[in-house]
């Protein structure tokens, strides 16, 4: 297992227990037994030995191997060696006596920066689903406003032709072509205004 995913499991199974004052230490520099050291505190015999548990049944899920474990038989100080990551559980009274963090402390990894790793794990997965239903959610955004634009604008209403015109148009219609050059006489139409003069009477003789 990569290191850095391995500290960050050791990280999340201590604070699923509620460690206290946890610190990873890089110990690359100093020897080639080991790459890291995590130190935690634990303020009773029982809360120490389900931390070392914790610890184990985390990197074991995650795949990674637990060599050897030491110190549950009392509680005061649990050992758990995972090859390249050594976690020591430890009492407070303990810590302060023996003071590891003065021995292999000298290069401090932070704490952000090596849970990072886990969390940029854990969220891939669960942004993919996020972004499945996003995407189907723009995508009927996008299919109800192409229906609304599309939508047959409506044509402007007609305006209601006059009797007048109507008139109009109907003679120009019937009214037959005149063939160049000729002369036609047209009769005086029924509908105009003018009324013919009524014929004189022949007087008696």
């Amino acid at each position: 297992m990569d290191i850095k995913k391995l500290q960050a499991v050791v990280i999340d199974a201590l604070e699923d227990v509620k460690a206290q004052e946890i610190r990873v230490f890089d110990t690359t520099h100093l020897t080639s037994l080991f790459d890291r050291i995590a130190v935690a505190s634990g303020t009773s015999n029982r809360q120490t030995k389900a931390l070392a548990s914790s610890v184990r049944e985390k990197v074991k899920e995650a795949g990674g191997d637990v060599i050897s474990m030491e110190g549950e038989d009392t509680g005061e100080w649990v050992l758990v060696d995972l090859g390249d990551m050594i976690v020591h559980i430890m009492q407070p009274a303990i810590r302060a006596y023996y003071r590891l963090e003065e021995i292999w402390g000298e290069k401090e990894v932070k704490f952000g920066a090596a849970k990072r790793t886990t969390k940029k794990l854990a969220s891939a997965s669960s942004d993919e689903e996020e972004e499945k239903p996003k995407k189907v959610v723009k995508r009927h955004i996008s299919a109800s406003q192409t229906t609304v634009d599309d939508e047959p604008k409506a044509k402007p209403a007609r305006k209601p032709r006059t009797p007048k015109a109507e008139g109009e148009t109907t003679a120009k219609k019937r009214a037959p072509k005149t063939p160049a050059g000729k002369t036609v006489k047209v009769a005086a139409s029924k509908s105009s205004g003018v009324k013919k003069a009524p014929a004189k009477r022949k007087s008696a003789a």
